[in-house]
């Protein structure tokens, strides 16, 4: 198996590089690659994951699919004979994990959708009772699925510096009371949708994340990626028991391994062996498998279409 650790593609305007994707200006449009680096904690791994970015990618096209009636989305194309000219020598790799993009500018902040507790929101919980600012029923245990699905926005972090939940109140200050109020709504539409087409599939989506931007016309986008195992928590339906932590199709499972290391989270990361590496892969895998009903060798391919 080849991983895609970076890229390095001359000729392709100023590369701007993320936690996972490599992004290259195009002048009028971007192209993001989707690479098989994985963080946690926001560190960056120093192993990748093979396929990852191949997941990623099939993963977001799909839902950017599934969900366009609800909101516009920032895809083009991920067929790379419809990217430009430019692209071609570099087909070999950019094939299956990169997404031409429509240009925007992106909000301010990570629209984060709860339907379970877990994660920051079950330790914010915890200590207050709260989750952003909103205030939870008393007495829920870890996991237990809330009454309704809760919009609990976040900063939007550097490179290495860790998000922060804020309340709708601080995303309202940052952006604007009707646009906060728009990407809320949108952000609990597009979360009950895909929950409604996850749970018969055996998949419980407990939460994810959204990102939005604006074109220089104004309209809304939903950009970056959608759905996936980096964004969200997908656990399995069949083993789902509320009072705990539960298993997982994301990379809860690097969380967990790497938790169990006493490490501080901070860089450098310690090195994954390499059957953490495979097992996160396996669970990486089953998720768009479970999720899209199509062959996983076909996700693996280089397409050539």
């Amino acid at each position: 198996m080849t991983a895609v650790m970076t890229t390095d593609f001359p000729g392709l305007g100023v590369r701007r590089q993320g936690k996972v994707r490599d992004i290259y200006d195009l002048g009028d449009r971007l192209l993001l690659v989707a690479s098989d680096r994985i963080s946690a904690f926001d560190v960056v791994m120093n192993e990748p994951i093979p396929d990852k970015g191949r997941v990623l990618t099939r993963l977001s096209a799909f839902w950017f699919e599934h969900l366009k009636d609800i909101v516009p989305n920032h895809v083009i194309s991920l067929n790379v004979e419809d990217f430009p000219p430019a692209c071609r020598p570099y087909r070999d790799t950019l094939s299956g994990r990169t997404m031409l993009c429509r240009k925007c500018r992106p909000l301010p902040a990570e629209c984060i959708v709860r339907g379970y507790l877990s994660g920051s929101g079950w330790a914010e919980y915890k200590q207050n009772g709260h989750i952003a600012g909103l205030r939870l029923p008393p007495g829920l245990v870890e996991s237990d699925r809330l009454p309704q699905p809760v919009f609990t926005p976040s900063t939007k972090a550097e490179l290495g510096v860790h998000d922060e939940n804020i309340s709708y109140e601080e995303l309202a200050g940052k952006i604007g009371e009707d646009l906060a109020a728009q990407v809320r709504d949108i952000s609990l539409a597009l979360y009950r949708r895909a929950w409604e087409w996850a749970e018969p599939r055996g998949i419980i989506i407990a939460d994810t994340k959204f990102e939005f931007g604006l074109t220089e016309d104004g309209t809304l986008l939903l950009i970056d990626e959608v759905l996936t195992p980096d964004s969200s928590r997908f656990w399995p339906k069949e083993d789902y028991h509320p009072g705990g932590p539960q298993k997982s199709f994301d990379k809860q499972y690097l969380r967990d391994y790497l938790e169990s290391l006493g490490w501080n989270k901070q860089p450098p990361p310690p090195p994954l062996p390499p059957e953490v590496i495979a097992a996160t892969r396996k669970k990486y895998l089953e998720a768009l498998k479970a999720l899209t009903g199509g062959s996983v060798q076909k996700v693996l391919q280089k397409e050539r279409r």
